[in-house]
């Protein structure tokens, strides 16, 4: 793959893609993107009013590992127990995440830890500190399987334009079978297709704001 760094509208860093021809993230703003999205309207709208001690997630995209980062450092600041899983077909070296600069975001240990781990993460669970683990399932979102079911699942496949399979009523149906009952699935896209596959499925869809550049975004609830 040919990667190049870009520097985002807030500052902050991302990679593009030059065979997708796609960002990992927006370029209004990757931490934005990542905080508004997926840690606010995914993992704290999951969390709002309830006495719960740990949490699960499955990101369908890893990429440069911002919302794991951004995740990991809530969940530790909290004292919440993480596990986190993200799948990644692609996955990018250590040499290349390093370039990100997202030592700025998140504590240094988190940091620190996850770049000394990410490697190892590829093959099985690793521990990047007492309340947070993470694996990195390489390997294609059609071939992914567990037995684990998950509270939050983050989509953050690239487009539909540049990357339309990730974005099929089969592909949302596989990844919302691992969202447990109550859970959440939330993405920065929505669109008519993928509001009627996740309703079909019998999740509560709403639309929520957007991130900085796009208007709105997808939030579904796994109905019990």
């Amino acid at each position: 793959m040919n990667l190049s760094i870009v520097t985002t509208a807030d500052g902050s860093k991302t990679i593009y893609n030059e065979q997708v021809g796609e960002l990992y993230h927006s370029r209004n703003g990757a931490l934005q993107e990542s905080e508004h999205v997926f840690l606010n309207a995914g993992l704290r709208h999951f969390l709002a009013g309830k006495e719960t001690s740990e949490v699960s997630i499955l990101e369908v995209g890893l990429g440069t590992g911002l919302n794991f980062l951004i995740t990991a450092d809530y969940c530790t600041a909290k004292e919440i127990s993480l596990t986190y899983t993200g799948i990644e077909a692609y996955p990018l070296t250590e040499e290349m995440i390093g370039q990100t600069g997202y030592e700025e975001y998140v504590s240094a240990p988190v940091w620190e830890n996850f770049l000394m781990q990410y490697p190892a993460s590829l093959s099985h669970q690793v521990e990047i500190n007492q309340y947070t683990q993470l694996k990195t399932d390489n390997r294609e979102l059609k071939d992914f399987d567990n037995d684990q079911l998950f509270d939050v699942i983050y989509f953050d496949a690239f487009a539909s334009a540049n990357q339309p399979e990730m974005w099929t009523e089969e592909a949302i149906n596989h990844t919302a079978k691992f969202l447990k009952p109550g859970g959440v699935f939330v993405t920065y896209a929505i669109t008519g297709n993928l509001k009627r596959t996740l309703k079909a499925l019998g999740l509560k869809v709403e639309k929520a704001p957007g991130a900085p550049g796009k208007r709105e975004m997808l939030r579904a609830v796994k109905q019990f």
